[in-house]
Parts: C-alpha cells; structure tokens; sequence
C-alpha cells in the first residue's frame, strides 16, 4: 500500500466525499477515485459503498480504518526520527489551539517563534479542545494548546500553562445586573447563553451547578467566547467567560459582573502531545518556548 493512496482514503473517510476530500488534497476528485481504487485492488476488498450523493465505508473500510491512521503516523513518525538527525529546526509544524487561547494567550508566542525559526512552515490550526484533542490522538497534529480535560486520555502528556478565571455576566440592563448577591439557584432562573454541551468549559459549569442539584436553561450555544460575549452584551441571557476577556466591556458599562454566591470557576489552559509520538526538531523547539512561559507564569502543577 502506498501512503498517496491511504492519504486519499482516510480524505474520503472523514468527509464521507470524494469532491470534498480531493479539495483537501489538492487533487481532482478522478485522480482521488483512482487511488481508491488502486487501495482496493490492492486489498481485494470493497472500501466505500457509493449511493447516490452519500459515501459510507464498507465493513472492510471500517476494519481498514484505524490501521490506515497508524500506518501513516509510523511513516510519518520516521521522517520525523530522520529529518531530526540533522539537528536543524526547520519543515513543518502542525500546531492547533482554540480560537480563544489563540486571540488572547498565543501571538507573542508565536511571534517570537516566527523570529527565531524563519525556516519553519507553521500549520496553525484553528479547533475546538475537542476536535484539537481528537487531532493529537490520532496523529494529525503535533501539539495542541487548548482547554485542558478534567480527565485526558493517558496517550497523551498534557502540561498545564495558565488558570483562566471566569465570571458570571450579563447585560448592563438585564434583570439580574439589577440584584446584589445571587444564589446559583436565583442564576438558573434566568436564560443563558454557554458554550456547545460537548465542551469542557460547558462540562466544567454543569458539573458545578449539578453539585447543588441545579439545571441551566441554555437558550443559545456556541463554541466562540467571543459570540457568547456579544449575545450577553445584547441581552439574550447570562453568561460564564474568562475574566481577561470581558475586563473591558465591564470597565465601560456594557457588560455587569454578576455577584454569585459561588466559589470561582476556574478552567486549566495547556498543551498536549502524544507520549508515543516523534515529535519534530520544530515541535521540541516549540514546547520550549512553551515551558518558559509555563515558568514565568509560576504555575507549579505537576505534569499529568
């Protein structure tokens, strides 16, 4: 099997398209076919089923799957083992992080590392934690700076870097902002506005309102601090975002802080690679640019 065409069925695979996954490839979709059909001869084996519009693996494409992804990471993984026996930092990066970590915590990082490495071509990649988390497991993506688990799968060495301290805020007009001190059950009252129920930081506030057996009634979700911040700001419901990120919007009047009768919320940010995973000379030069900043940011938790 050639890596061309395992490249061109796992496209195929995650997109559940041939148009789709020859964009991703840069290919025409007959140039993708053909490969698929080169694997399946080689296999002898039926990949795809082909239903009109809708392309679904096979059974032999589900048991074909997982070793295609390990296949790739083993030849991957050895171009890295070679390429870095020359010492230089140089090739390509694949770096995700959340639209979040990636507005407010990464550009003077990635400045610097810019400057110091010209010869290294950076894939930043703009994800959820989740998908980014997904990403480094499979062996897409070297090294993820997210939002942390509460508890990461233990393929992965994840290192916190910072604590990122939320707040409860709403509408400078909004009936709470008009309350002193309110209780968590008094919050739940009202309609808010959080991120999707697949999150980590929606994970992180259920779990917290579970503990005094209190449900929110989410009105509108989404995955982007920032769209949560402006459907607070219009009054559409309350919300729990990063101290950093609405400091200013507090200081003019556009958003009131919220006095809740609550211990803070906190979420750990961080990176995370793959403990079995050759990382590059560009990847080691990234981690440690990030441990300095881990250290000036004198956290002292120990590495899961």
């Amino acid at each position: 099997m050639d890596t061309q065409s395992l490249q061109a069925f796992l496209a195929v695979a995650d997109t559940s398209s041939f148009s789709r996954a020859a964009e991703q490839l840069h290919l025409t979709q007959p140039a993708v076919s053909k490969r698929i059909a080169v694997l399946e001869n080689q296999t002898r084996a039926r990949l795809f089923d082909r239903i009109g519009r809708r392309v679904s693996l096979t059974e032999a494409g589900q048991v074909l799957l997982p070793r295609a992804r390990q296949i790739l990471v083993m030849v991957d993984d050895s171009r890295r083992a070679l390429g870095n026996l020359t010492g230089d930092v140089s090739g390509s990066l694949t770096l995700a992080t959340s639209h979040h970590i990636g507005l407010h915590r990464l550009p003077p990082i990635l400045g610097a590392y810019v400057k110091h490495h010209p010869e290294v071509r950076l894939d930043l990649r703009f994800l959820d934690s989740e998908q980014a988390y997904q990403g480094v497991l499979d062996g897409e993506i070297e090294i993820a700076v997210v939002t942390l688990a509460a508890e990461p799968d233990p393929q992965l060495q994840v290192v916190p870097m910072w604590i990122d301290r939320l707040c409860f805020v709403a509408a400078r007009d909004h009936e709470l902002a008009r309350h002193g001190r309110l209780s968590l059950a008094t919050l739940c009252e009202h309609n808010a506005v959080l991120p999707g129920p697949l999150t980590f930081t929606r994970q992180l506030i259920q779990a917290r309102l579970a503990d005094r057996g209190l449900r929110v009634s989410v009105t509108q979700s989404t995955n982007y601090l920032e769209t949560l911040k402006m459907m607070a700001t219009a009054g559409l419901g309350w919300s729990l975002l990063p101290e950093q990120m609405v400091a200013q919007e507090i200081a003019a009047g556009t958003l009131a802080r919220l006095d809740v009768d609550a211990s803070p919320v906190e979420r750990p940010l961080g990176y995370l690679v793959h403990r079995d995973r050759t990382l590059s000379n560009a990847a080691r030069s990234m981690l440690a640019r990030l441990d300095e900043v881990r250290e000036k940011a004198a956290l002292s938790w120990p590495e899961r």
